[in-house]
Protein backbone atom coordinates (compact mmCIF):
# COMPACT_ATOMS: atom_id res chain seq x y z
CA UNK A 1 0.00 0.00 0.00
CA UNK A 2 1.63 3.35 -0.99
CA UNK A 3 1.53 6.51 1.15
CA UNK A 4 0.84 9.82 0.01
CA UNK A 5 4.19 11.75 -0.62
CA UNK A 6 3.73 14.56 2.54
CA UNK A 7 5.16 17.49 0.74
CA UNK A 8 2.85 19.87 0.35
CA UNK A 9 4.42 21.89 -2.57
CA UNK A 10 3.83 18.55 -4.06
CA UNK A 11 0.41 17.16 -3.16
CA UNK A 12 -1.77 20.02 -4.72
CA UNK A 13 -4.49 18.21 -4.95
CA UNK A 14 -5.95 16.18 -1.94
CA UNK A 15 -9.97 16.19 -3.43
CA UNK A 16 -13.03 18.18 -2.66
CA UNK A 17 -15.92 18.04 -0.30
CA UNK A 18 -17.85 17.24 -3.26
CA UNK A 19 -14.96 14.62 -4.93
CA UNK A 20 -13.46 11.62 -2.90
CA UNK A 21 -10.48 10.59 -4.50
CA UNK A 22 -8.64 7.71 -3.30
CA UNK A 23 -4.89 8.12 -2.26
CA UNK A 24 -3.69 6.94 -6.02
CA UNK A 25 -5.71 9.05 -7.85
CA UNK A 26 -4.49 11.44 -5.75
CA UNK A 27 -0.73 10.84 -6.25
CA UNK A 28 -1.24 10.64 -10.20
CA UNK A 29 -2.86 14.13 -10.26
CA UNK A 30 -0.03 15.35 -8.38
CA UNK A 31 2.30 13.82 -10.57
CA UNK A 32 1.06 15.09 -13.58
CA UNK A 33 1.11 18.30 -12.36
CA UNK A 34 4.35 17.99 -11.11
CA UNK A 35 5.76 16.93 -14.29
CA UNK A 36 3.37 19.25 -16.15
CA UNK A 37 2.58 15.82 -18.03
CA UNK A 38 -1.11 15.01 -19.40
CA UNK A 39 -2.85 13.12 -16.81
CA UNK A 40 -4.86 10.04 -19.10
CA UNK A 41 -7.70 9.02 -17.23
CA UNK A 42 -9.45 5.16 -17.72
CA UNK A 43 -12.48 3.77 -15.51
CA UNK A 44 -15.60 2.09 -16.29
CA UNK A 45 -18.55 4.49 -16.38
CA UNK A 46 -19.60 6.05 -13.46
CA UNK A 47 -16.44 6.54 -11.35
CA UNK A 48 -15.80 10.06 -11.58
CA UNK A 49 -13.57 10.59 -14.41
CA UNK A 50 -15.17 13.75 -16.26
CA UNK A 51 -15.99 14.93 -12.80
CA UNK A 52 -12.01 15.17 -11.59
CA UNK A 53 -11.38 18.03 -14.21
CA UNK A 54 -13.68 20.06 -12.36
CA UNK A 55 -13.11 19.39 -8.90
CA UNK A 56 -9.17 19.67 -9.60
CA UNK A 57 -10.33 23.15 -11.24
CA UNK A 58 -12.08 24.02 -7.97
CA UNK A 59 -9.61 22.39 -5.77
CA UNK A 60 -6.72 24.57 -7.35
CA UNK A 61 -8.60 27.52 -8.10
CA UNK A 62 -8.11 27.44 -11.78
CA UNK A 63 -10.70 28.40 -14.65
CA UNK A 64 -11.33 25.38 -16.49
CA UNK A 65 -11.94 24.46 -20.38
CA UNK A 66 -13.81 21.21 -21.69
CA UNK A 67 -13.17 19.94 -24.87
CA UNK A 68 -16.06 16.93 -25.32
CA UNK A 69 -14.57 14.68 -28.52
CA UNK A 70 -17.48 13.49 -31.15
CA UNK A 71 -16.59 11.08 -33.17
CA UNK A 72 -16.29 13.67 -35.92
CA UNK A 73 -13.94 15.87 -34.01
CA UNK A 74 -10.16 16.46 -35.89
CA UNK A 75 -7.74 17.55 -33.70
CA UNK A 76 -7.14 21.44 -35.45
CA UNK A 77 -10.28 22.25 -34.06
CA UNK A 78 -9.15 22.64 -30.40
CA UNK A 79 -7.30 25.29 -31.51
CA UNK A 80 -9.32 27.23 -33.85
CA UNK A 81 -11.42 26.93 -36.69
CA UNK A 82 -11.63 29.28 -39.87
CA UNK A 83 -14.98 30.28 -40.48
CA UNK A 84 -15.24 30.28 -44.51
CA UNK A 85 -18.86 30.66 -44.69
CA UNK A 86 -19.92 33.25 -42.54
CA UNK A 87 -17.35 35.14 -44.49
CA UNK A 88 -18.58 34.08 -47.56
CA UNK A 89 -22.00 35.48 -46.62
CA UNK A 90 -21.21 38.10 -45.00
CA UNK A 91 -19.38 39.53 -48.61
CA UNK A 92 -22.52 38.16 -50.69
CA UNK A 93 -24.69 40.34 -47.90
CA UNK A 94 -22.17 43.33 -47.26
CA UNK A 95 -22.49 42.19 -43.49
CA UNK A 96 -18.86 42.65 -41.51
CA UNK A 97 -15.45 43.93 -42.56
CA UNK A 98 -14.81 40.55 -44.70
CA UNK A 99 -10.95 42.41 -45.32
CA UNK A 100 -10.29 41.62 -41.69
CA UNK A 101 -9.79 37.48 -41.27
CA UNK A 102 -9.18 37.57 -37.51
CA UNK A 103 -12.61 38.49 -36.72
CA UNK A 104 -13.55 34.88 -38.51
CA UNK A 105 -11.11 32.95 -36.48
CA UNK A 106 -12.54 31.41 -33.29
CA UNK A 107 -10.49 30.11 -31.57
CA UNK A 108 -11.07 25.88 -29.38
CA UNK A 109 -10.89 25.00 -26.26
CA UNK A 110 -7.14 24.37 -26.74
CA UNK A 111 -6.59 27.59 -28.42
CA UNK A 112 -8.37 29.48 -25.66
CA UNK A 113 -6.16 27.89 -23.23
CA UNK A 114 -2.92 28.61 -24.85
CA UNK A 115 -3.96 32.04 -24.90
CA UNK A 116 -5.46 32.84 -21.64
CA UNK A 117 -2.65 34.62 -19.29
CA UNK A 118 -4.05 32.84 -16.13
CA UNK A 119 -3.29 29.13 -15.95
CA UNK A 120 -6.46 26.81 -16.63
CA UNK A 121 -7.77 22.96 -15.91
CA UNK A 122 -8.15 21.79 -19.55
CA UNK A 123 -10.62 18.52 -19.87
CA UNK A 124 -10.30 16.61 -23.32
CA UNK A 125 -13.50 14.14 -22.44
CA UNK A 126 -13.41 10.98 -24.62
CA UNK A 127 -10.45 11.37 -26.08
CA UNK A 128 -10.97 7.97 -27.98
CA UNK A 129 -14.40 8.79 -29.92
CA UNK A 130 -12.35 9.98 -32.64
CA UNK A 131 -10.50 8.52 -34.68
CA UNK A 132 -6.94 6.66 -34.74
CA UNK A 133 -5.06 9.56 -35.53
CA UNK A 134 -6.90 12.55 -33.60
CA UNK A 135 -4.27 11.79 -30.71
CA UNK A 136 -1.37 11.90 -32.71
CA UNK A 137 -2.31 15.10 -34.36
CA UNK A 138 -2.14 16.80 -31.02
CA UNK A 139 1.65 16.07 -29.83
CA UNK A 140 3.04 18.91 -31.22
CA UNK A 141 0.60 21.46 -29.91
CA UNK A 142 0.63 19.43 -26.63
CA UNK A 143 4.25 19.49 -26.33
CA UNK A 144 5.37 22.86 -27.36
CA UNK A 145 2.28 24.59 -26.26
CA UNK A 146 2.10 26.87 -29.37
CA UNK A 147 0.49 26.99 -32.27
CA UNK A 148 -0.39 29.15 -35.34
CA UNK A 149 -2.76 30.56 -36.90
CA UNK A 150 -2.20 29.84 -40.64
CA UNK A 151 -4.29 32.65 -42.14
CA UNK A 152 -2.71 35.33 -40.11
CA UNK A 153 0.58 34.02 -39.12
CA UNK A 154 -0.32 35.12 -35.34
CA UNK A 155 1.67 32.57 -33.12
CA UNK A 156 -0.45 31.92 -29.76
CA UNK A 157 1.72 30.37 -27.34
CA UNK A 158 0.50 29.40 -23.55
CA UNK A 159 2.30 31.50 -20.94
CA UNK A 160 2.20 28.46 -18.47
CA UNK A 161 1.39 24.80 -19.50
CA UNK A 162 -2.43 24.11 -18.26
CA UNK A 163 -3.48 21.51 -16.26
CA UNK A 164 -4.20 18.96 -18.75
CA UNK A 165 -6.67 16.00 -17.95
CA UNK A 166 -7.64 13.21 -20.73
CA UNK A 167 -10.15 10.56 -20.33
CA UNK A 168 -10.68 7.42 -22.23
CA UNK A 169 -13.44 5.59 -22.80
CA UNK A 170 -11.00 2.31 -23.21
CA UNK A 171 -13.23 1.53 -26.77
CA UNK A 172 -9.82 2.08 -28.46
CA UNK A 173 -5.90 1.77 -28.23
CA UNK A 174 -4.60 4.90 -27.88
CA UNK A 175 -1.29 5.55 -29.84
CA UNK A 176 1.75 4.71 -28.10
CA UNK A 177 3.85 7.83 -28.58
CA UNK A 178 0.51 9.28 -27.02
CA UNK A 179 0.98 7.17 -23.97
CA UNK A 180 4.17 7.97 -23.78
CA UNK A 181 3.75 11.48 -22.72
CA UNK A 182 1.55 10.67 -20.29
CA UNK A 183 0.88 9.82 -16.68
CA UNK A 184 -1.79 7.26 -16.45
CA UNK A 185 -4.71 6.16 -13.83
CA UNK A 186 -7.34 3.98 -13.74
CA UNK A 187 -10.15 4.73 -11.20
CA UNK A 188 -10.66 1.41 -9.87
CA UNK A 189 -14.21 1.08 -8.56
CA UNK A 190 -14.60 1.94 -5.26
CA UNK A 191 -14.56 -0.61 -2.38
CA UNK A 192 -17.47 -0.66 0.61
CA UNK A 193 -15.44 1.98 2.55
CA UNK A 194 -14.79 4.48 0.01
CA UNK A 195 -18.05 4.22 -1.47
CA UNK A 196 -19.24 5.01 2.26
CA UNK A 197 -17.32 8.28 1.75
CA UNK A 198 -18.73 8.89 -1.46
CA UNK A 199 -22.32 8.57 -0.48
CA UNK A 200 -21.94 10.59 2.83
CA UNK A 201 -20.99 13.56 0.50
CA UNK A 202 -24.42 13.06 -1.54
CA UNK A 203 -26.95 12.11 1.35
CA UNK A 204 -25.50 13.13 4.84
CA UNK A 205 -26.45 11.22 7.62
CA UNK A 206 -27.85 8.22 5.82
CA UNK A 207 -29.08 6.27 8.58
CA UNK A 208 -26.33 3.50 9.12
CA UNK A 209 -28.25 0.34 8.97
CA UNK A 210 -30.48 1.43 5.78
CA UNK A 211 -27.04 1.95 4.06
CA UNK A 212 -25.68 -1.10 4.99
CA UNK A 213 -28.80 -2.82 3.11
CA UNK A 214 -28.05 -0.31 -0.01
CA UNK A 215 -25.04 -1.71 -0.42
CA UNK A 216 -25.30 -5.01 0.17
CA UNK A 217 -28.05 -4.90 -2.35
CA UNK A 218 -26.13 -2.90 -4.70
CA UNK A 219 -22.14 -4.49 -4.46
CA UNK A 220 -24.58 -7.92 -4.64
CA UNK A 221 -26.32 -6.78 -8.03
CA UNK A 222 -22.57 -5.39 -9.44
CA UNK A 223 -21.35 -9.18 -8.62
CA UNK A 224 -23.83 -11.18 -10.85
CA UNK A 225 -22.09 -12.41 -14.32
CA UNK A 226 -25.38 -12.03 -16.23
CA UNK A 227 -25.88 -8.43 -15.97
CA UNK A 228 -24.68 -6.59 -19.45
CA UNK A 229 -24.54 -3.22 -17.45
CA UNK A 230 -23.08 -2.98 -13.71
CA UNK A 231 -24.98 -0.45 -12.15
CA UNK A 232 -22.36 2.25 -11.13
CA UNK A 233 -21.78 4.72 -8.17
CA UNK A 234 -23.93 7.86 -10.52
CA UNK A 235 -26.78 5.14 -10.63
CA UNK A 236 -26.26 4.36 -6.42
CA UNK A 237 -26.69 7.94 -5.56
CA UNK A 238 -29.68 8.45 -7.62
CA UNK A 239 -31.01 4.92 -6.00
CA UNK A 240 -30.61 6.19 -2.74
CA UNK A 241 -32.38 9.36 -3.50
CA UNK A 242 -35.78 7.47 -5.17
CA UNK A 243 -35.31 5.25 -1.47
CA UNK A 244 -35.54 8.02 0.87
CA UNK A 245 -37.89 10.38 -0.98
CA UNK A 246 -40.29 7.01 -0.90
CA UNK A 247 -39.22 6.32 2.88
CA UNK A 248 -38.82 2.98 2.04
CA UNK A 249 -37.33 1.21 5.35
CA UNK A 250 -34.46 -1.10 6.27
CA UNK A 251 -36.76 -4.25 6.49
CA UNK A 252 -38.17 -3.18 3.08
CA UNK A 253 -34.85 -3.33 1.77
CA UNK A 254 -33.73 -6.06 3.28
CA UNK A 255 -37.10 -7.96 1.14
CA UNK A 256 -36.57 -6.86 -2.24
CA UNK A 257 -34.84 -4.14 -4.34
CA UNK A 258 -36.98 -1.48 -5.75
CA UNK A 259 -36.79 0.89 -8.01
CA UNK A 260 -34.91 -1.49 -10.16
CA UNK A 261 -34.81 0.78 -13.21
CA UNK A 262 -32.67 3.29 -11.03
CA UNK A 263 -30.46 1.05 -11.63
CA UNK A 264 -30.50 -1.82 -14.24
CA UNK A 265 -30.50 0.33 -17.39
CA UNK A 266 -31.70 -2.73 -20.15
CA UNK A 267 -34.68 -4.97 -20.27
CA UNK A 268 -32.57 -7.99 -20.30
CA UNK A 269 -30.59 -7.08 -16.97
CA UNK A 270 -34.28 -6.20 -15.40
CA UNK A 271 -35.56 -9.64 -16.33
CA UNK A 272 -32.30 -11.70 -15.76
CA UNK A 273 -33.19 -10.73 -12.18
CA UNK A 274 -36.55 -11.22 -12.36
CA UNK A 275 -35.77 -14.54 -13.63
CA UNK A 276 -33.75 -15.39 -10.42
CA UNK A 277 -36.59 -14.26 -7.83
CA UNK A 278 -39.23 -16.13 -9.84
CA UNK A 279 -37.18 -19.46 -9.41
CA UNK A 280 -37.06 -18.50 -5.91
CA UNK A 281 -33.34 -17.55 -5.76
CA UNK A 282 -32.88 -15.30 -2.23
CA UNK A 283 -31.48 -11.78 -2.01
CA UNK A 284 -28.68 -11.16 0.25
CA UNK A 285 -29.76 -9.25 3.61
CA UNK A 286 -25.77 -9.65 5.56
CA UNK A 287 -22.06 -8.47 4.58
CA UNK A 288 -21.45 -12.65 4.65
CA UNK A 289 -24.19 -13.32 2.15
CA UNK A 290 -21.22 -11.99 -0.35
CA UNK A 291 -18.62 -13.91 0.34
CA UNK A 292 -15.58 -13.59 2.12
CA UNK A 293 -14.26 -10.38 0.37
CA UNK A 294 -17.41 -8.35 1.52
CA UNK A 295 -17.19 -10.07 5.35
CA UNK A 296 -17.58 -6.55 7.70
Amino acid sequence: MSETPHNDEFNHFKGTDGYIASTALMEAVNCAIALERPLLIKGEPGTGKTLLAKHISEALGMPMESWHVKSTSKASEGLYVYDTIQRLNDARFGDGDVGDIRSYIKLGPLGRTFKARQRHVLLIDEIDKADLEFPNDLLLELDEMRFTVMETGEEIAAKERPVLIITSTNEKELPDAFLRRCIFHFIDFPDVELMKQIVDVHHPNLDAALLDQVLIKFYWLRGQNELRKKPSTSELVDWIAALLRSGVTQSRLEAHIPFLGSLLKNEQDTESLLEYTNRGGELPRKWEDLGPKFNQ
